[in-house]
């Protein structure tokens, strides 16, 4: 099942480095991030959120509690480890790996379904992404 159907709209956040909205660069780990740029592929409308769990301890990071009301069907990042990776599932939101470039280009590559999912067994291990 292809998660980019063109008939459905989806909602699509990218943990960021800065709140630039398109040109943002993605950030290297999804429960860090200082900003969640979300993407809806229906209306293009960007919406930048500041991730105010984004310091915590190893492990303790509690990224849905900063985006759960947005409505995500998808989470592109560089890396999450497997236990993101499940309570993400759990919440019917996939995730998807794009190791670089602004959240404009990584729009482009998941509108062209060009993204590996991410999956408990692929994810990070001790913040040593793939």
């Amino acid at each position: 099942m292809s998660l980019q159907r063109k008939d459905v709209f989806m909602k699509i956040c990218i943990p960021t480095e800065t709140n630039e909205g398109l040109n943002a660069k993605v950030y290297g780990h999804f429960g860090s991030a200082p900003y969640f740029t979300l993407y809806d592929t229906g209306t293009e409308i960007v919406k930048v959120v500041a991730n105010n769990n984004a310091e915590h301890a190893h492990g303790m990071c509690q990224p849905l509690s900063v985006i759960g009301d947005e409505s995500v069907n998808v989470v592109i990042c560089s890396g999450m480890g497997a236990r993101a990776v499940q309570k993400l599932n759990a919440a019917n939101i996939k995730a998807l790996r794009a190791s670089a470039g602004t959240v404009s280009q990584i729009i482009v590559k998941y509108k062209e379904n060009a993204l590996e999912e991410i999956t408990p067994e692929n994810a990070c291990s001790q913040h040593g992404c793939h």
